[in-house]
């Protein structure tokens, strides 16, 4: 039988256990003597200490974070190594001592923004074992403190990420901020938060939502209706996020007010738009005259947000993106803040981030190998 002895460090109890060595197999002198007073270490190959952290969790968040079938749990023994047990109201952490530390801070965090009355979710879980190896998971509470408002059924909207925060953030401090990433990173979501909160607020006296009219890759033909019903197909994801965000009656009376405006970006030609809150979507879409004129529509008193992904573009083969261009002409202007969210920031299913992964990984595999052709015609010909 094996014997246990344990101090206390911070909120764990750690536990030192002395294993017969066969049962390791692993040389006598890998049995290293601990400090007088904490029990003896077993270290295996590298060198590498085995402990049992011991941590209270009320039972209430344990289910939460646990997850159905300990499907959360389950994971963090994979990625980090180790094993998590609940031991009659406490939960038990074996592994190698530097990641059940790890472990131990992660799920310490997770309790936090469950008893915050925040539900649990997987991409939760795997944005926090992604922090804890980078010894930032304590970002995970300040991140959840950031409340923008919530929606018509209650739901508090926040940042969900470090670079969704950094992204909240840039727009609360400049005047204009482009959102940059792949799909599911919330840009446009949040950006809608923002400017609806803004409106409540009274920061602006109206809202304009707009993004280019242009099919996705396919020619859509002869749509019927009037004008507002041919561009609405459009402007659809929009509208959607209003209705979450303000409801449904909330959103008809400003729009008959005309203090709520989506429409297409033909329609910004010749406008100055002040005190206004503007969103420009799917911005990877423009040519770069369309986003010099968006941009200079902005009049006094008003707040600018660009969204826009430009591995997503739909516009003709060999045509320049206005987003491109104004990275490269924009980037060192006063009060322009560019924000690029990755595929760590997706908060959609995590199997949207790991399609965002191998997508990022494929074209940058196709990049290395164009390069590498240039390289070899140029000395080819030499």
């Amino acid at each position: 039988m094996s014997a246990e002895r344990g101090r206390r460090a911070g909120n764990f109890r750690y536990v030192y256990r002395r294993k017969p060595t066969q049962s390791f197999q692993i040389p006598i002198n890998a049995i290293v003597e601990a400090p007088p007073g904490q029990g003896s270490v077993v270290r295996g190959r590298g060198n590498m200490s085995e402990v049992t952290l011991q941590m209270d969790m009320p039972a209430e968040h344990m289910q939460k974070i646990f997850g159905a079938g300990d499907s959360y749990v389950r994971k963090i023994e994979r990625d980090l190594h180790v094993t998590v047990v609940d031991r009659n109201g406490r939960v038990a952490v074996t592994g190698e001592e530097h990641q059940a530390n790890q472990a131990c801070r992660i799920l310490s965090q997770l309790t936090e923004i469950s008893k915050r009355g925040n539900e649990i979710e997987e991409q939760s879980v795997n944005y926090a074992i992604t922090l804890g190896m980078e010894e930032k998971e304590k970002i995970l509470t300040e991140i959840d403190g950031d409340v923008i408002c919530h929606t018509v059924s209650g739901k508090p909207i926040k940042p969900k990420t470090l670079g969704q925060k950094q992204y909240v953030d840039a727009i609360r401090g400049k005047m204009i901020t482009f959102g940059l990433g792949p799909a599911g990173t919330g840009k446009t979501y949040l950006a809608m938060a923002m400017a609806i909160t803004a409106f409540k607020n009274d920061e602006v006296s109206r809202i304009i939502l707009t993004r280019p009219a242009i099919e996705a890759g396919e020619k859509l033909g002869f749509l019927p209706g009037d004008l507002q019903s041919k561009v609405d197909p459009y402007l659809r994801p929009l509208y959607d996020a209003l209705y979450q965000i303000m409801g449904a009656e909330n959103f008809a009376k400003n729009m008959e007010k005309g203090l709520i405006e989506v429409a297409p970006l033909a329609y910004m030609r010749g406008r100055t738009l002040d005190n206004a809150y503007i969103i420009l979507d799917e911005a990877q879409n423009t040519t770069p005259a369309q986003m010099k004129m968006f941009l200079t529509r902005i009049g006094f008193g008003s707040k600018v947000v660009v969204t826009g992904d430009s591995s997503q573009k739909d516009l003709p083969t060999g045509s320049q993106s206005g987003l491109d261009v104004a990275t490269r002409v924009l980037g060192k202007v006063e009060d322009i803040a560019f924000c690029n969210l990755t595929s760590k920031d997706v908060v959609r299913h995590p199997l949207v981030q790991k399609i965002v992964k191998a997508y990022d990984d494929y074209e940058a595999r196709e990049k290395y190998r164009e390069k590498a052709k240039g390289r070899e015609k140029r000395h080819g010909r030499k």
